[in-house]
């Protein structure tokens, strides 16, 4: 074990004993450790339902192609934490993530925080401290009162698609969740807005509008569109043409195109916006994996392995529509999701795409929801299922069955993380 994960396992004794999303001990204390929030590089803050990963790694290698030297911080992470924070262009080392973490523990003092909370303040400290050109920093739930959203004067702001999830915290309706995203606008700091559903556009809209936050919105200042083999991405300033995005699925061309809209409006061109498609790596979005036990299982059997950490209804229509995509194939799930999300809404675009659902509960995850659970709700949308006891088996299982078929290992970034430890 490393030493920051001892540091985190204490972190997580500290959480307060009622969640209540405020931004009262995130402020504290990056004021304790002297305010390094305010001293970030050129910060672009993204908030958004889905495609806030996908559109931030293709930013990032857009701006990386043009010689500069970017922050960025992301959650969570899947194989270990240090992949949340990179420095520079490189994953935090582990002695100056310790040190970090030790310092901020020590500075708390043992007062009441939350995991995300600390881990953010550690983050502000190694970018304030690293010299680079631009923070990317992606908002981890909701955006008006997010650990994340304490920058004064971001250099740019995004919001990505808005859907429903995280009920519980941001509101039942689209309109109350768009609310909350729009929470990272700033007063006269531009905001680049993703396609949308009308209800959460014109929320979005509105706050910018009260803000004087200049709008570079989907369908209005840019448009981007597939085209043969490529994708064609227009604004202002004029066309370009590219090839389809490296990360797999029609969706990713909305998210590069919200990404090229965030490029341009920086500054850059058409150089940048290539490399932001063709160069961008974001793991577990529709990731064939190459290596390790699991995938010796499935080629065994001539089975191709992919895996993906989508998890809610609208991640479920991303993942259908890169299957509908596809070389025809037989595709079987194996499927683990927590207890909070929406199930059968996650299942019900795969029903379409998937000839059978293998249920697990994710090994080590307390709010697993139970693979007896998934399974129900998969066979509620008219998907043959079965159980598990846990991925390994379930890929063995399949693959013997279904010689040459595609095995889909879905439903959870943890239950993804998990599968990339063992096959990374």
């Amino acid at each position: 074990m490393d030493d920051s994960d001892a540091i985190l396992q204490r972190v997580m004794g500290l959480h307060p004993k009622i969640i209540d999303l405020s931004l009262d001990r995130m402020l504290r204390l990056l004021d304790d450790l002297g305010n390094p929030q305010d001293r970030l590089p050129s910060v672009i803050h993204i908030a958004g339902t889905n495609g806030k990963g996908s559109t931030q790694a293709m930013i990032r290698a857009g701006l990386e192609a043009a010689g500069k030297r970017v922050h960025a911080y992301t959650s969570p992470h899947l194989a270990r934490f240090h992949e949340r924070i990179r420095l520079a262009g490189d994953l935090i080392p582990e002695p100056e993530l310790s040190s970090i973490l030790t310092e901020i523990e020590d500075v708390n003092a043992n007062r009441p925080i939350t995991f995300f909370e600390l881990t953010t303040a550690a983050a502000f400290l190694a970018f304030a401290r690293t010299p680079a050109d631009y923070t990317l920093l992606e908002v981890g739930l909701g955006g008006r009162l997010d650990a994340t959203n304490v920058v004064a004067q971001p250099a740019l702001t995004i919001i990505t698609p808005v859907s429903v999830d995280h009920t519980q915290y941001l509101g039942e309706t689209l309109p109350e969740i768009a609310g909350e995203k729009a929470g990272i606008l700033k007063r006269r700091v531009p905001v680049v807005i993703a396609r949308q559903q009308d209800e959460a556009l014109a929320v979005i809209e509105d706050r910018a509008a009260r803000l004087g936050a200049p709008i570079i919105a989907y369908g209005q200042q840019w448009q981007v569109a597939p085209e043969a083999d490529g994708m064609i991405f227009q604004d202002d300033h004029g066309l370009i043409d590219l090839p389809r995005p490296n990360l797999p699925g029609p969706h990713q061309i909305d998210n590069a195109g919200t990404a090229i809209a965030a490029l341009r409006a920086l500054g850059f061109g058409a150089t940048e916006a290539q490399a932001a498609v063709t160069r961008a790596e974001w793991p577990a979005r529709m990731q064939r994996l190459k290596h390790g036990p699991l995938v010796d299982i499935a080629a065994a059997h001539g089975c191709e392995l992919w895996l993906d950490g989508g998890h809610n209804p609208a991640g479920g229509e991303a993942v259908a529509a890169t299957l509908a995509g596809m070389a025809r194939k037989p595709t079987h799930l194996i499927c683990g999701m927590l207890n909070t999300k929406d199930v059968a809404g996650y299942l019900r675009p795969l029903a379409r795409q998937a000839q059978s659902l293998t249920a697990v509960s994710i090994p080590g995850e307390a709010n697993t929801l139970p693979a007896e659970a998934t399974r129900d709700s998969a066979l509620s949308v008219g998907l043959a299922a079965t159980t598990a006891p846990d991925p390994g088996s379930a890929v063995a299982d399949l693959a013997a069955a279904h010689p040459g078929a595609r095995l889909l290992i879905c439903g959870s970034l943890y239950l993804a993380g998990m599968v990339l430890r063992e096959n990374g």
